[in-house]
């Protein structure tokens, strides 16, 4: 039987607001734990919220920014659960009116064609603390210092028919929010969550199958590591006789497999109702107006004049242009090189695969803009050849100091001088009999791809410092006219 997969994802971002949704506690991740939770975060008797107005143009601008209704009046409830990290046995957070409406955003698929993803809603809410069960021998510890972190749930439809898709829709959601700056989108710190609510039907049937929610997935890579697994174990499931049964399962990807932990909840066991302690929030026309006119340039529109105005590929335009750091970066490599092409294979080349092996993002690189351009700049005006860059680049990465620095400290200037490159190849063609006997034996159009060897000798004779273009031109010369 033929198999279709049907996924919809919750994703938690927490906002950039300096203080919590409800409290003037500090929102900065790493303190001391239980240092940022005062009075009302404890839940301790007496205590009354009071919202912040910060929260809510956030979660305005996100709105405006996947298309969405903005709800002119929102509603905050309670969702009464118990659990050791929510001091007040209740969650304070939206239902029935959110503050984002329906909208959508479209995402690439692998065959190159665009997919639409609608949002149901997005609402906002407060986090909850967090369970430690590392070093505590056998109990669990309790950091309240997230509690009352802002957050916005985005609540997508089961749109989305493989991981892959998810993934993707989960990077979009991740480059809207960095590029709005209302999240930093550190997903290893939790400022951004994914649920994954995953089931599989016979292909053509209509009626959903039975969703298995992965709970609290926190990397791209995870994303699609755990849906594919889950599917596998729902098809097999099924397949066997069994049945899949609504529940929240953990991933585990130390042994790449989803198990139970705890059956899934329906709405009327969280006994939802409308918090005394907070009015409903009015905005109107105005307000929301305001807001959009100060949005920033949005990453599919910045996607769309990378490739107008740079000439890029829509790969490179859609990697540059998924980040908004990343973006900034490339405008200002740029800028200061005027080649557009060269700066972006630098940032997805070698500036990429050392910032994974680092584990960082752009925001956090050693190498700065002004540093990589001063690299790039020399390798255009013949200073250096291409590999001797990225030794450059990898003692920039390592040490600091600019490329004039390094190149001046390390003697790497490139050869262009015509004597000494002459007297390189000579020295190659007497020391190469063999192969020289072979390239004037062979046709002359075959002696092109013959040329790759002595070229090769030439660089590591002159330990890469020699322009490859004069070397090419000199060394084709000299062996055609042994020929």
């Amino acid at each position: 039987m033929e198999w279709e997969v049907v996924i919809g994802l919750e994703i938690h971002a927490q906002l950039s607001t300096k203080t919590k949704i409800f409290s003037g506690a500090s929102t900065a991740f790493g303190a001391e734990p239980n240092t940022q939770a005062c009075a009302v975060d404890l839940a301790l008797p007496g205590t009354l919220p009071v919202f912040n107005e910060n929260a809510l143009r956030m979660a305005v601008m996100f709105g405006l920014a996947v298309n969405s209704e903005i709800g002119k009046r929102s509603v905050f409830d309670r969702k009464n659960y118990f659990y050791p990290d929510l001091p007040k046995g209740y969650q304070t957070t939206q239902l029935a009116e959110p503050i984002v409406g329906p909208g959508y955003v479209d995402i690439e698929t692998d065959d190159g064609e665009t997919r639409r993803v609608r949002i149901h809603h997005a609402h906002l809410e407060e986090d909850a603390g967090k369970s430690l069960h590392e070093d505590f021998h056998g109990m669990s510890g309790i950091d309240l210092n997230r509690a009352g972190t802002p957050l916005v749930e985005i609540v997508s439809e089961p749109d989305m028919r493989s991981s892959k898709e998810a993934a993707a829709y989960a990077r979009k959601i991740h480059a809207i929010i960095t590029t709005l700056g209302i999240c930093d989108g550190n997903m290893a710190e939790g400022s951004m969550r994914c649920d994954c609510n995953v089931s599989v039907r016979p292909k053509g049937q209509e009626e959903l199958g039975t969703r298995t929610e992965l709970k609290n997935i926190n990397s791209f890579r995870f994303i699609e590591r755990a849906i594919d697994t889950e599917v596998a174990r729902q098809i097999d499931l099924i397949e066997d006789g069994g049945r899949v049964i609504q529940e929240t399962r953990l991933y585990d990807p130390d042994k790449n497999e989803t198990r139970s932990m705890r059956s899934k909840e329906e709405a009327n066991d969280y006994r939802y109702f409308p918090c005394p302690d907070l009015l409903p929030v009015i905005i109107d026309d105005a307000y929301i107006d305001a807001i959009r006119a100060e949005l920033p340039e949005l990453p599919d529109a910045r996607r769309a004049r990378f490739i107008e105005q740079y000439g890029l590929s829509e790969y490179d335009a859609g990697v540059l242009s998924s980040d908004r750091n990343q973006a900034d970066y490339f405008e200002k490599v740029a800028e200061l090189t005027k080649n557009a092409k060269l700066s972006a294979n630098w940032i997805t080349g070698e500036l990429a695969r050392l910032l994974n092996q680092a584990d960082l993002t752009v925001k956090h690189s050693p190498v700065s803009a002004e540093q990589l351009a001063g690299l790039i700049n020399r390798i255009q005006d013949d200073t250096i050849t291409g590999k001797i860059a990225k030794n450059v680049f990898e003692i920039m990465w390592n040490e600091g100091g600019s490329a004039d620095e390094i190149i001046e400290a390390k003697g790497l200037k490139q050869v262009n001088d015509t004597g000494a490159i002459e007297a390189a190849i000579d020295q190659v063609i007497a020391q190469c009999t063999p192969q020289v006997e072979q390239y004037i034996a062979a046709e002359p159009d075959k002696r092109g791809k013959m040329l790759g060897f002595f070229m090769g000798q030439v660089m590591k004779l002159t330990q890469g410092k020699a322009n490859p273009g004069q070397v090419q031109g000199v060394l084709k010369q000299k062996l055609d006219k042994l020929c």
